[in-house]
């Protein structure tokens, strides 16, 4: 407007011809006489100019143009914008559709700039063109619902899961205890189940529970999402961090939920998280039925059309949620995982394994492969052992009991048998006696059984009955010598001091 007011002043004022005034502003003098031109159609000179602003000189030197009646047929652009979610949909195909028999369709150019003007009539969530099957989004609402302890009174708060496809909007929303990796993982279960189909992406958040390195670009899920995607045969696309525009549809199911169930919800009390899953199951079925304001159809309606036909189905099984944690293998070939040890191969003392468990069942991996698998104990400072984990010195030990020990002393001789008993139930512990019954198991070997009897004989004699007695008795050879009492009758001693049987009647 400078430009166009200093022009006028040139011209109209100096009376500069139009090829001087546009050397001195530096532009044509066409341009010059288009200026003076539209100011004469106006009415508008110098003094005009200057007493108007930018605006209202433009309004007055640049009318409006007169729309011309268009007898023209133009199509369904609602129509249009859900059928460019279906895959491979293009602008030419529909347009060609649009114009094969109809005389009074548009050109194609034209067709392409009304649909991008109603584009930008929709809302911010919509702009983007999401194919079908391709993205499900999921969040957790900031909101959350009380839930009443009935027996306590405590009260926890539940969280808000919503998950919605990108094509056809269709959303999801269930209740959870907490944001947990295990909350986060079953909701999405639930909600795959609840759509009846896997989509080819899933977009969370770089939430810790679910991303183990949170990255701009790379970002990492941690092991139990990934067997999550891997199991339904769907790949993860974290957003950025920071970046709520990169999950647009969840972020506007969001405000859905809060506004059409939460809110309905919120004079209500809920004892129980199954309570409050089944009010807003039953909202959701009017939330997803509620038409759109700018499309045909609603949430539902859209799903059937585009959605469903394109999601891949759900596996035969249901996705087990498991934890992951990596630990290292005890002395005692053993690893601890929530106060319980559970053993594994005695070769892997010292390695570094990866154990994953569920509800029922705890597995070791080394290498990626299993090398032991257990039943989930609750039982805190407990042990839960295999024999075939046991070193074969180990195991032995383990299957020695008191009936197998006596047996074997009998097997020896009577005495060996009488040592073994006198151990077994004379000792403060079991496992004291055990351990001296595999010491007499171990001088069976290296003396020969004859001598160890004799050396329990004497040992039972002496009324030392210990395996420290028996060691000393073999390694002095006195199991040889002859036997410490005989049968013989001692002589009587006669004396006139020794009181003889009768001086007791």
């Amino acid at each position: 407007m400078r430009r166009i007011r200093e022009a006028l002043r040139l011209h109209l004022q100096a009376g500069l011809s139009y090829n001087e005034v546009g050397r001195a502003l530096k532009i044509s003098k066409s341009v010059v006489g288009k200026y003076v031109s539209l100011a004469k159609v106006a009415g508008v000179d110098c003094a005009v100019a200057d007493g108007l602003d930018d605006a209202e000189l433009e309004s007055r030197l640049y009318r409006p143009a007169v729309p011309r009646a268009s007898h023209q047929l133009a199509p369904d652009f609602g129509q249009i914008h859900q059928e460019l979610k279906r895959p491979g949909v293009t602008l030419m195909l529909l347009w060609e559709e649009y114009a094969t028999g109809n005389a009074l369709a548009y050109k194609y150019t034209s067709f392409c700039v009304k649909y991008r003007e109603f584009a930008k009539t929709q809302a911010r969530s919509m702009r983007q063109i999401h194919i079908a099957g391709e993205k499900l989004f999921v969040d957790y609402a900031g909101s959350t619902v009380p839930i009443i302890d009935a027996s306590t009174g405590e009260i926890t708060q539940a969280q808000i899961f919503v998950a919605t496809l990108g094509a056809s909007n269709c959303t999801y929303a269930c209740a959870t205890p907490r944001q947990t990796t295990a909350d986060w993982i079953a909701a999405q279960v639930q909600a795959l189940e609840f759509f009846g189909g896997v989509p080819r992406l899933i977009v969370p958040d770089q939430t810790r529970a679910l991303i183990r390195r949170p990255d701009r670009y790379d970002p990492e899920p941690n092991r139990s999402y990934e067997e999550f995607a891997k199991h339904y045969g769907c790949a993860i696309l974290a957003a950025r961090p920071a970046h709520p525009r990169d999950k647009p549809k969840v972020e506007g199911s969001v405000l859905l939920v809060q506004r059409w169930i939460l809110a309905r919800l919120r004079n209500r009390r809920f004892f129980t998280l199954h309570e409050l899953n089944q009010a807003i199951g039953l909202l959701l079925v009017d939330l997803n039925q509620r038409p759109f304001k700018k499309l045909p159809g609603c949430r539902r309606s859209a799903f059937e059309q585009l959605d469903a036909p394109a999601l891949r189905a759900l596996p035969a099984e249901r996705f087990v949620i498991s934890r992951w944690k990596t630990v290292k293998v005890n002395i005692d070939y053993h690893v601890e995982f929530e106060g319980h040890c559970y053993s594994v191969p005695h070769r892997l003392v010292g390695a570094r394994l990866d154990v994953r468990v569920t509800a029922a069942l705890l597995e070791c991996f080394a290498a990626n492969q299993r090398v032991a698998c257990h039943a989930v104990s609750t039982v805190r400072a407990g042990f839960t052992t295999a024999p075939e984990h046991m070193p074969a010195s180990h195991r032995a030990h383990l299957e020695w009991t008191p009936a197998k020990l006596i047996a074997w002393g009998a097997r020896i001789g009577v005495s060996t048998a009488a040592l073994v008993t006198w151990q077994l139930e004379r000792r403060p512990h079991p496992e004291q006696g055990y351990r001296a019954c595999l010491g007499l198991l171990a001088l069976a070997r290296k003396y020969t059984p004859e001598r160890l009897e004799a050396a329990c004989t004497r040992a039972m004699a002496i009324r030392a009955p210990t395996l420290r007695s028996v060691t000393n008795i073999l390694k002095c050879g006195l199991d040889s010598q002859p036997a410490l009492f005989t049968s013989a009758v001692n002589p009587v001693i006669e004396h006139e001091n020794v009181r003889g049987p009768d001086y007791y009647h």
